[in-house]
């Protein structure tokens, strides 16, 4: 099911940026640069992830979600279970 969300400009930008510290992440290693600086990198890739996350899934909330229990649709609610569960893993 195709559908637009407001965020999505901000999540594919930050995507972007997520891809260049990647990117970048990959240069390093290249590079062998310091194994305590590759680390640092790439936890601040894993928060910017975490975070576009946080955000996919508010937008979800909000829209999505919101819609489906004005409807009554129940698919909706289990699939952001199995979503939420796997995103937490």
């Amino acid at each position: 099911m195709a559908h637009h969300h407001e965020n999505s400009r901000v999540v594919i930008n930050r995507l972007s940026r997520a891809i260049g510290h990647l990117e970048a992440i990959k240069k390093m290693i290249e590079e062998d640069r310091d194994c305590s600086e590759v680390l640092i990198q790439i936890a601040a890739v894993k928060s910017a992830v975490n975070n576009v996350g946080k955000l996919i899934l508010q937008d979800h909330i909000d829209h999505c979600v919101v819609e489906a229990v004005e409807t009554g649709d129940k698919k909706v609610l289990e699939d952001l279970n199995i979503a939420i569960d796997k995103f937490m893993k």
